[in-house]
């Protein structure tokens, strides 16, 4: 709205400016001629109540206080020349009277029309900013015949600016006030709609899916009111369609879950049922080393129960996290006490690199972060083929403001196809495992309010990073 008022002012104010140049030319020849017309008048009627003739010697000291009196009245140069053109009397300073040479003499041009039979002679000239008309006709006595020339001298520049100025001036009085108004009905406008806008971008960000989320109000049947009511449409919409995709994801996790877990079950009862099998024939056909194969299937039948177990106890682990218990903890010597516990593992060289400036304070659950660095490093080594001298490489580091764990081994590396799902449940590169470690290491970094990822190069070695924020204390008080 402000805009639309700033451009028709101006093309309003254009608009008349070009209008009056047009128009000048017309306007100030008429105007120049009624005063021209009115001079000419008065000076007859002037000669006329003195008997109609006034002779050469006299025209000084007749017309000095008259062509004064109505150059005033016409805001008008007035100038007498004597018939052979030379200066008799003016109403203007000598040095703004129109000459040809230093002596005050009509242009011969001019003089020349007026002695050839014109009754008047007319030019325009320009003189710095100012423009000006200037006419010339004989003045004659009562019987015809001329008695001197009269020259009148018009500056319509004057005229112009001053009428032009005027026009403007009262236009950007009306101008402005329209600004005004409109500014402030521009104002209360704009400022109810974007209170309005404002109120349902507030509600609309506290949206959250799979909670119930109140519907908006507003009462009035407006663009706004039509807008609330497709958004409570919508909102009810995507409540019904998240809860329906909550319920699908949960039904296919559990079938995902189920698939999994019947998987691992089977893999240990198969080579179960074949050892009792082979035991029930060795007790039928009366083997004499019964005793011995008796106490080796024990073995076996005790080992696949321990992997049945291991497998009930980790998919428990993943199912039931304990809720964390933050404390302030020194990172360091925490990472540097679960390197030792590889670092005498065999075939694989396990290193930890302190790559601090100082002693390192987060803030996360002791034993959960325990169980993240004891399943990288672990991970690291078994991604480590067995003909190959293994290196894993376990720093931390300073990040950002925040601490760096950083897990590098020299294994095969992470194929490209598989590694977005390397943080998804159930998947695993390895032959054996249930595939839930990384996505417990995931659960955990993220509920420290940490981030996880990894850099791999296929038959170099993989990277993982675990960044985790720094506490605030004095590193006194934390637990090692």
């Amino acid at each position: 709205m402000l805009a639309l008022l700033i451009i028709s002012f101006a093309v309003t104010g254009i608009t008349a400016y070009i209008n009056y140049k047009v128009q000048d030319a017309s306007y100030h020849e008429s105007r120049f001629k009624r005063k021209e017309t009115a001079v000419q008048e008065s000076m007859e009627y002037f000669v006329n109540s003195r008997g109609g003739y006034i002779p050469q010697d006299s025209i000084t000291i007749v017309f000095s206080d008259k062509i004064c009196e109505l150059a005033d009245v016409h805001n008008m140069s007035i100038s007498l020349f004597d018939l052979r053109g030379e200066l008799l009397l003016s109403s203007a300073p000598a040095d703004t009277i129109e000459t040809t040479s230093s002596e005050p003499n009509i242009e011969y041009s001019i003089f020349k029309q007026l002695s050839t039979g014109y009754e008047r002679a007319e030019v325009i000239r320009e003189n710095e900013d100012h423009t000006y008309i200037l006419a010339y006709w004989y003045f004659n006595d009562y019987s015809g015949k001329p008695i001197f020339i009269t020259n009148v001298r018009y500056d319509k520049t004057e005229a112009n600016t001053h009428e032009l100025n005027e026009f403007l001036l009262e236009l950007t009085y009306v101008y402005l006030g329209l600004f005004f108004g409109a500014s402030l009905l521009a104002f209360f406008i704009s400022n109810y709609i974007t209170k309005s806008l404002q109120r349902i971008g507030k509600r609309m960000s506290n949206v959250r899916l799979g909670e119930r989320n109140d519907p908006l109000e507003w009462e009035s049947k407006d663009e706004i009111g039509a807008l609330v009511e497709e958004y409570n449409h919508m909102l009810k919409k995507v409540e019904d369609n998240a809860a329906k995709l909550a319920r699908s994801e949960r039904e296919s996790a559990w079938r995902e879950m189920a698939k999994q877990v019947a998987h691992e079950i089977k893999n240990p009862l198969t080579p179960m049922k074949l050892r009792v099998q082979h035991l029930g024939r060795s007790w039928d056909d009366k083997v004499p080393d019964f005793d011995a194969k008796l106490k080796e299937t024990i073995k076996s039948l005790i080992d696949q129960i321990d992997t049945l177990t291991n497998i009930a106890n980790e998919f428990s682990n993943f199912a039931k996290m304990p809720k964390a218990k933050r404390t302030p903890l020194n990172l360091v010597e925490l990472t540097r006490a679960a390197v030792e516990l590889f670092e005498n593992n065999e075939g694989v060289q396990v290193k930890f690199e302190d790559q601090t400036t100082d002693s390192v304070c987060v803030n996360a659950d002791k034993d959960q972060l325990i169980r993240v660095l004891n399943n990288l490093i672990k991970n690291s080594i078994q991604a480590i083929p067995q003909d190959e001298e293994g290196k894993v490489r376990v720093r931390v580091k300073d990040y950002r403001g925040m601490a760096l764990i950083e897990v590098e081994d020299n294994g095969t590396g992470i194929p490209k196809e598989q590694e977005e799902k390397i943080f998804v449940p159930n998947f695993t590169t390895k032959s054996t495992g249930t595939g839930l470690g990384l996505a417990m290491v995931k659960n955990i970094v993220e509920q420290a309010e940490g981030d996880i990822w990894f850099k791999t190069i296929v038959g170099r070695g993989t990277t993982f990073f675990v960044s985790l924020p720094l506490c605030e204390g004095h590193l006194d008080d934390v637990i090692t």
